[in-house]
């Protein structure tokens, strides 16, 4: 046996797995098993310390769930330290607490989310706000209907689902990240098994992770979710939800072909789980090969819970969305809404209710899909000619990003790629967020073009080249 394993048991009442637990965790803590390292397997565990292997299985089930170790399916047990995930998203999340506003346009930002606030058509959305005081007046300051206002809801059904759905169907929320928590408050258990995507949205790790749920994780392949190596699980696991989102993945920027829809619809009803779709940004499609087709839409089974927001298109500041969920989670869903926050701005939802009803929103994302194609060109004509010798991509066709993986030769992690870009005034996002094991996104990045201009844009990506081409093995 390793000796970095031996283990001595004291002749105590301490049962062994806690010892088994106490020493791994100490020792993962030192940093004498290190961050990565593979542990033994439970047989060999078990036979090396002469203890049967549910003793083994209890010490490593409570190691996972403090966060000290982690399986990749079909190759083993690592270790991990507690606090490494926190500590890159302390960092990183610093960064911008350490910048207001004024600092931050010293900055190229390459990390944004959200259309530019130049885009934003403040003297018409100014009109629309006055013409709802004029018609609804003091209704339109007051909570109403929790579910939200009314014409809003039926706007929505009108506009984006050609009457599909009742107005009673849709809840209005206060963006995607809120749909996702009430989601969770409201449906989702301690130890559920959770399926999200690898790598995915870091703000709904977050909250799986606060309902300690048991999150697997299934590889993005170029057209969406591996279905193998989902199926594969789901014979061996009871699944409860998958979190996924269908149109520029975020991070990954992938798209779920139309087949890959489909089965993921199957297999929901085959093994009885339910699927959380994010509709993220399925606006800013530039390539005209993607269609649009929600897997709400495909949904026979009733099946999936849909989350759209409006904020990353519209404006962040307005947080606005909405859920649609099967019925037979209506009311549990609408229960946790009312716990959050009984509801959400009546002004802001009638300003949208109008903004769509006089054709402003149809406009506006036909302005944007134009302006964002533009960029969205450009920052793809830079990367291939400045830094085809050291990375590798995708094209998403759409969106707001790209996601970068670094080449072998490059002798340089994701993080400390985002410290060196961070001081030549260059912001990134570095790949480890994205992941439930942060070393896994060592070698990926996001950058976006939402915040930035073709001239932002060429600098930028010079400054990356200057780094990579120091990084060279």
């Amino acid at each position: 046996m390793n000796e970095k394993y031996y283990i001595k048991f004291k002749d105590n009442d301490i049962p062994k797995y806690i010892q088994i637990y106490q020493y791994f965790k100490k020792n993962i803590d030192r940093g004498i098993i290190n961050e990565g390292d593979k542990l033994p397997t439970i047989r060999q565990l078990s036979k090396d310390l002469a203890v049967n292997k549910i003793t083994i299985i209890n010490a490593y089930n409570r190691l996972e769930e403090e966060g000290y170790l982690y399986q990749k399916m079909g190759s083993g047990t690592y270790a991990r330290r507690k606090n490494s995930l926190k500590m890159i998203k302390k960092q990183y999340s610093e960064t911008f607490k350490n910048l207001n506003r004024q600092k931050l346009k010293n900055y190229i930002d390459f990390t944004g989310e959200t259309i530019s606030n130049s885009f934003f058509p403040v003297d018409i959305f100014r009109k629309i706000l006055n013409d709802v005081l004029k018609r609804d007046g003091i209704d339109a300051l007051t909570y109403q209907d929790f579910l939200g206002f009314e014409g809003l809801r039926k706007s929505i059904i009108r506009y984006f689902w050609q009457s599909r759905f009742k107005k009673d169907d849709v809840l209005i929320v206060s963006g995607a990240q809120q749909g996702i928590d009430i989601i969770a408050k409201g449906l989702i258990n301690n130890n559920d098994n959770i399926v999200v995507e690898k790598p995915t949205y870091s703000g709904a790790l977050a909250v799986f992770n606060w309902k300690k749920t048991n999150i697997f994780e299934i590889e993005v392949e170029p057209d969406g979710m591996n279905l193998e190596s989902l199926e594969y699980l789901l014979r061996k696991k009871k699944i409860r939800f998958i979190y996924l989102m269908t149109y520029f993945q975020n991070p990954t920027t992938v798209t779920y072909g139309i087949d890959k829809k489909l089965k993921l619809l199957e297999l929901a009803q085959k093994y009885e789980f339910y699927i959380i779709e994010d509709d993220y940004l399925s606006e800013l499609i530039y390539d005209e090969s993607i269609e649009y087709r929600s897997l709400k839409s495909l949904d026979r089974y009733d099946k999936v819970i849909y989350i759209k927001s409006f904020s990353k298109l519209f404006l962040p500041g307005i947080r606005l969305g909405y859920v649609i969920v099967p019925d037979k989670f209506k009311e549990s869903i609408e229960n946790a809404k009312i716990n959050s926050d009984i509801s959400t701005s009546s002004l802001m939802q009638r300003a949208l209710e109008l903004y769509l009803n006089t054709g402003h929103w149809v406009k506006h994302m036909e302005f944007l899909k134009s302006e964002y194609n533009l960029r969205y060109n450009y920052m793809k004509k830079q990367l291939y000619e400045k830094l085809n010798d050291f990375i590798e991509f995708c094209e998403p066709g759409g969106g707001l990003n790209f996601f970068i993986k670094l080449k072998e030769n490059v002798n340089i992690s994701s993080m400390e790629l985002f410290q060196k870009c961070k001081a030549n005034k260059v912001l990134i996002t570095p790949g480890g967020l994205f992941y439930k094991d942060y070393t896994e996104g060592n070698k990926f990045f996001r950058i976006s073009f939402s915040q930035t201009d073709n001239e932002s844009i060429s600098t930028g990506i010079t400054v990356i080249y200057n780094i990579l081409s120091q990084s060279i093995k």
